[in-house]
């Protein structure tokens, strides 16, 4: 049976914060032996007390079933500094303002890495009164389709979900400069500056 967290994990984590196995065993009402014991593998934590654990040790619950702590490089929050993620299974969207650690349908999704558009995703932009219209020339077929439109300035975000049976098209109402993105299923993320 795969483990949902790590022993060497715990340790790790024990460590940083500087705890004794007393110290962290007396934050959960447990006891010294029952925190050994996780830490060399003889034992697991029981499931309830994962969320405790993630607490005492400064991590989300993510973060310490994964055995990855993530870093906010993003103090100020800046929206231009954001990061998409989108679930390869049911295509949800994460938004965040830095990177992070977030799961859906069972998997760990990876950040997206945006590419200027190209010739096969060219994101086209028209000013039409106090919009945007894009529009992209590409397929909405079942298997290969825009999946989103968004647009973020320093401190807005706009999503329009598209899906195969709609045009690859949108308006966002102009609120400043900042970056249009287009998802496609297959290729991934491409930004356009306006």
């Amino acid at each position: 049976m795969t483990s949902y967290v790590t022993g060497s994990t715990i340790k790790s984590l024990r460590e940083k914060k500087g705890y004794t196995q007393k110290q962290l065993a007396e934050l959960l009402s447990v006891s010294d032996k029952t925190v050994s014991k996780w830490e060399t593998q003889r034992g697991m934590p029981d499931i309830t007390l994962i969320e405790p654990i993630s607490k005492a040790l400064g991590v989300s619950v993510s973060e310490l079933i994964s055995g990855e702590c993530m870093i906010n490089r993003n103090k100020a929050s800046n929206m231009l500094k954001e990061c998409f993620y989108v679930c390869p299974v049911c295509g949800n969207i994460i938004h965040s303002t830095g990177e992070g650690s977030f799961s859906c349908c069972g998997i760990k999704m990876p950040v997206l890495e945006a590419e200027k558009s190209d010739e096969g995703h060219c994101i086209n932009i028209e000013r039409i009164e106090n919009d945007y219209f894009v529009t992209i020339n590409h397929p909405m077929e079942k298997e290969h389709y825009i999946s989103f439109f968004s647009y973020v300035t320093s401190d807005k975000l706009s999503i329009i979900k598209l899906y195969p049976e709609q045009n690859p098209e949108c308006r966002f109402h102009i609120v400043g400069h900042g970056i249009i993105y287009a998802y496609c299923n297959k290729h991934g993320l491409f930004k356009i500056r306006v």
